[in-house]
């Protein structure tokens, strides 16, 4: 038997690809070298699935930060909207949460994957599981099937590569793409692990270690250089810092590892102007004057981040409060206002939410997600160098591809 269309890899790409195929009458077959499609989707948004973003389309090719543009044809030919409408079609509400970031109102990602499951087999797509693609064969520079790594060879049309990127390799992500691609004469962007955990040089953030900071502003900070900032929330853990807002700002730290001196400074108090921080220690001060000073910042700060501030200060801890300088409330202001940790890693792929680079968008027809090497080969989704910030945008982008294949072939 011959295909009209094989998608290999059960992502988000690959599944809305062939359920969009099948719907219009095509014949396909859907391989996952997984036990079950969507493996991934089900630990995305902490188990929540933060599928899309609810904002303008322009906005989300703007988060898209080096490839957005590559995406312009797929995202205005399946939309954010049109994600939600279709999700609701299959049964799945959404609602729109802070940052104007999608989710079921189940606030459940296993929902999704079985809806896209419904989508694909209603539509009669052939679904096969555990099954790992090792090869795809061409003849004349144009498609005409793929060999799994057990000899099997599945002959077809058109084949769409799906299988995602290097980022969390226990769903089964492990660059297989790459090899795919690269054997066929695509050149690949070095891969890197994309909204990562951050690993820090100072010591004293072990201390912190579970401290979760809400409504703080987060500046990285390149040579001395402020380079962007984000506000929201961070948490840090046993080897750095975590956390949306610190998952965002990786995306750019990427760009600087290894090259340059790279900085994170933390403002604690973003909502207070120098001289409202300022009243404000003083009101704290007046209150326990009396208090030796490791003791008086209990209303200002969480209790676990107090010693860390203390001993980051050049204020003896045991100095009473009302012997206080102005010059000492300036430096403790500074501090609070300019938390610095410097980075010096990152927690790799197996911490990574997406994967940066792969293959290049130049060799690739943006309006069909088609080779322009191999005829009727086509990529989607994380397999290809497009990666976005975090709140939904890289699984829209996912399955705007998959749906502009699935049009296409």
């Amino acid at each position: 038997m011959t295909y009209d269309l094989i998608v290999v890899g059960g992502g988000p790409a690959g599944m809305m690809a062939a359920g969009t195929a099948a719907n219009r009458g095509k014949k396909v077959l859907l391989i996952e070298k997984n036990a079950q499609v969507g493996k991934k989707i089900l630990i995305t948004g902490k188990g929540r699935c933060n599928l899309t973003n609810d904002c303008q389309v322009e906005d989300i090719i703007d988060n898209f930060p080096n490839t957005g543009k590559f995406l312009y044809s797929s995202l205005y030919s399946f939309s954010n909207w049109q994600l939600r409408d279709f999700f609701k079609q299959l049964g799945v509400e959404t609602k729109v949460e802070r940052g104007n970031r999608v989710f079921p109102v189940s606030d459940s990602a296993r929902d999704i994957v079985e809806a896209l499951k419904n989508f694909m087999e209603n539509a009669g797509v052939e679904i096969k599981l555990n099954t790992a693609i090792k090869e795809i064969i061409t003849e004349d520079k144009k498609v005409v099937g793929v060999r799994s790594r057990d000899g099997e060879v599945y002959s077809a049309n058109n084949v769409l590569v799906a299988v995602g990127g290097k980022a969390y390799p226990t769903t089964g992500s492990s660059g297989d793409g790459y090899g795919m691609a690269k054997s066929l004469g695509h050149n690949l962007i070095q891969a890197k692990p994309s909204l990562v955990p951050l690993k820090v040089k100072e010591e004293w953030f072990k201390e912190l270690q579970g401290l979760n900071l809400k409504n703080v502003t987060v500046s990285l900070v390149i040579d001395g250089k402020k380079k962007k900032e984000e506000f929201g929330e961070m948490l840090f853990t046993h080897f750095g810092v975590s956390g949306p807002i610190i998952l965002t700002l990786s995306r750019d730290v990427l760009d600087y590892l290894g090259k340059h001196q790279i900085k994170l400074a933390i403002n604690l108090k973003p909502a207070l102007s120098y001289e409202q921080l300022d009243n404000r220690l003083q009101r704290d001060f007046e209150k326990y004057s009396r208090k030796q000073f490791k003791n008086s910042l209990i209303d200002l700060l969480p209790s676990k981040i107090i010693p860390v501030i203390v001993n980051l200060l050049s204020i003896p801890e045991d100095k009473f409060v009302h012997q206080i300088t102005t010059e000492e409330r300036e430096e403790i202001i500074s501090l609070l206002t300019n938390l610095e940790i410097t980075i010096i890693g990152t927690m790799g792929f197996r911490q990574a939410i997406v994967t940066s680079g792969g293959i290049d968008t130049d060799e690739i027809n943006p309006s069909t997600m088609e080779s322009k090497i191999i005829d009727s080969l086509y990529f989607a989704g994380e397999v290809i160098d497009v990666d976005a910030y975090t709140g939904g945008y890289n699984l829209q982008g996912a399955f705007s591809m998959g749906y502009v294949v699935g049009n296409n072939i």
